[in-house]
């Protein structure tokens, strides 16, 4: 039987590429990759993965559990220092709900409403 080797990357919907790279590139701080495509995007590299952004003008996030984020579609990133995002976050306007889970983690939301989770990295 043949196998999956690893995860490439993961796309992400945005209407306004300017706020999400603030997000992703400023607040988040991740690296830009190389991304050889015309159309309007942005890529980001998280060490062996990539992260890219797609712009969809009109693009509506799902979030059907709205009480709870870590129940919607999300992305998931370790961090070195969960306090230092939770503040950077809430400094910068954007919302945070720690996890009720039990785990050192927070969950948050990038400019068009995709879910995003910090967890405490080991």
């Amino acid at each position: 039987m043949t196998r999956i080797l690893g995860a490439l990357h993961g796309a992400i919907l945005v209407r306004d590429l300017a706020r999400a790279e603030e997000f992703y590139g400023t607040i988040l701080g991740l690296p830009p990759a190389p991304r050889p495509l015309s159309f309007p995007g942005q890529w980001y590299q998280v060490g062996g993965f990539q992260i890219h952004l797609i712009v969809a003008a009109g693009w509506q996030t799902p979030c059907p559990q709205p009480d709870n984020w870590g129940r919607n579609p999300h992305l998931a990133l370790a961090v070195e220092n969960l306090a230092v995002f939770k503040a950077r976050l809430i400094t910068a306007g954007y919302p945070v709900r720690m996890s009720t889970s039990g785990r050192s983690a927070l969950f948050t939301q990038d400019p068009d409403g995709n879910v995003i989770e910090l967890s405490q990295g080991s």
